[in-house]
């Protein structure tokens, strides 16, 4: 069990896919060690996005607050960096690996034969009545698919389908598990299945998709 993801989870992906450079993938990112601060701005951007969608202050907070934020993004803007140089989903000791794209999540289990992971879903990703966005579920069910390959030892991969179905409400402040798995593999073809649950058992969402290992040259 771990915060973030295995470290195994950032080996150079050409230790698993010997043909990695005759097609295309994604660029070698290492993993970062950015030091704590890194981690504590992750935390409290968390809750910034939680608070920006949930609170009702005066009109003179709201000046204050921009204030605030604009100073902050003056003060980073000057390191800007390719992707892949900066820590954002480079640190696998941090939930999520250190990625404010989706909401930190926790593994369990990252085997050949599937993964499994904890989610919480806050304020920021509601999408109506304290209830999850549906928009936001096939983005974690895509995360989940990616995954699931680099634990199966695939070759690297794009999503070419991903169908969800919604069968219950899927809540906010509430520890979730996602589980993963492929359901069969053909040639580049690998055709994976995930679950969302709450707590009880109670199946949220499923999700069906497929992956397919890149050609040479395609990004």
């Amino acid at each position: 069990m771990t915060d973030g993801l295995p470290t195994d989870y950032g080996l150079d992906p050409r230790r698993v896919d010997p043909e990695y450079d005759r097609h295309g993938g994604f660029p070698v990112f290492d993993a970062a060690d950015p030091g704590p601060g890194f981690g504590r701005f992750l935390a409290a951007m968390r809750r910034l996005q939680d608070l920006a969608v949930s609170t009702d202050p005066s009109p003179e907070v709201w000046t204050d607050a921009a204030d605030r934020v604009e100073a902050l993004v003056g003060e980073l803007e000057p390191f800007l960096a390719a992707e892949g140089v900066g820590p954002a989903n480079r640190v696998p000791s941090l939930p999520g690996a250190g990625s404010l794209l989706m909401p930190p999540w926790f593994v369990d289990k990252f085997e050949p034969d599937g993964v499994a992971l904890r989610v919480r879903f806050s304020r920021f990703h509601v999408g109506g009545n304290h209830a999850v966005h549906g928009g936001v579920l096939p983005l974690l069910f895509d995360s989940v698919f990616g995954m699931v390959i680099h634990a199966a030892g695939r070759p690297i991969s794009r999503t070419a389908f991903l169908h969800v179905d919604y069968r219950n409400v899927t809540p906010i402040d509430t520890e979730l598990t996602a589980t993963g798995w492929i359901r069969e593999a053909e040639g580049r073809k690998a055709f994976v299945n995930a679950e969302l649950r709450d707590p009880e058992g109670t199946l949220l969402a499923e999700s069906n998709g497929l992956m397919v290992r890149l050609l040479p040259g395609q990004p």
